[in-house]
């Protein structure tokens, strides 16, 4: 219960690390939502692992974070975070990411941002990106041509523990599963999986104009209605966003052992299994 301190604490009594996954990832949802979870989510388990004396807390945090401080392109860890981001997702990653580094001095606290997490048993992204491809909804942005960087969930697990075990207190680390891809081929490998393909493309000038639109609607019902899309959908799935993990790889020995390749021929074969089933 990210809510409760002392539920969070009584579960981590005993505990040489924790491990903070959880987060509102939703893309359009009421700002109190993301506030409670996010942030005042976070500041929970900061607590909760000062009063059960854990000894180290790794953050799961992503590259949303640099969303509105410009082109995220082969960003590192010594960009900074901007002074406006886009609301709400990036702006409360951020916001808890903020609230954990003021607390160097009371916690053992490391930070990893992978980047795009995707893999067999997905029920984030694919499940979304797959439901509007069903629907007649998604479209590639521009064409979809552009690189992206992304990370396995198992490679996201191998540096989750080798943050754990090598990371610098206080230190931040991008995850990926090395060279960048381009958006549209591996998006498209996603949703071969799954049995679906996309064609349909809109030009991002329009893009950007049926999201700030949408996002004026969807405001003014209170968020209850949700924009077909959005400007941080824009900023991380609508143009290149490529992160570089030389440190994690440099100072953690992180190799990210599942490549693209190994991780879609994963996906397929559990789509065939499901079928025989």
């Amino acid at each position: 219960d990210l809510d409760s301190v002392d539920v969070l604490a009584a579960a981590m009594a005993g505990c040489d690390v924790v491990f903070h996954c959880a987060a509102h990832v939703v893309e359009w949802d009421d700002p109190a939502v993301y506030q409670r979870v996010n942030v005042d989510g976070t500041a929970n388990v900061l607590a909760a692992a000062i009063r059960a004396k854990v000894e180290r807390l790794v953050h799961v945090s992503t590259e949303a974070v640099l969303v509105g401080g410009g082109p995220i392109v082969q960003a590192d860890e010594n960009r900074p975070l901007p002074e406006h981001p886009l609301p709400m997702y990036p702006a409360s990653k951020g916001a808890a990411e903020r609230l954990l580094r003021a607390a160097h001095d009371q916690m053992d606290v490391v930070i990893v941002r992978p980047r795009f997490i995707w893999g067999a048993g997905d029920t984030s992204v694919l499940p979304l990106i797959a439901a509007a491809v069903r629907q007649g909804q998604f479209r590639w942005i521009a064409g979809g041509h552009y690189k992206t960087s992304t990370c396995h969930v198992r490679n996201v697990v191998e540096g989750m523990i080798l943050a754990a075990q090598r990371g610098r207190r206080g230190e931040t680390y991008f995850l990926t599963d090395g060279p960048s891809v381009e958006f549209r081929a591996f998006v498209s490998g996603l949703l071969a999986t799954q049995g679906l393909q996309a064609s349909s493309t809109i030009p991002r000038a329009l893009a950007r104009t049926l999201a700030s639109a949408g996002e004026a609607l969807g405001r003014l019902r209170g968020y209850r209605w949700k924009p077909p899309v959005t400007r941080v959908t824009l900023k991380l799935m609508g143009e290149e966003v490529t992160v570089n993990d030389r440190k994690a790889r440099s100072e953690l020995g992180y190799v990210g052992l599942v490549n693209p390749v190994e991780g879609l021929a994963e996906m397929r074969q559990a789509l065939m299994n499901t079928t025989r089933l």
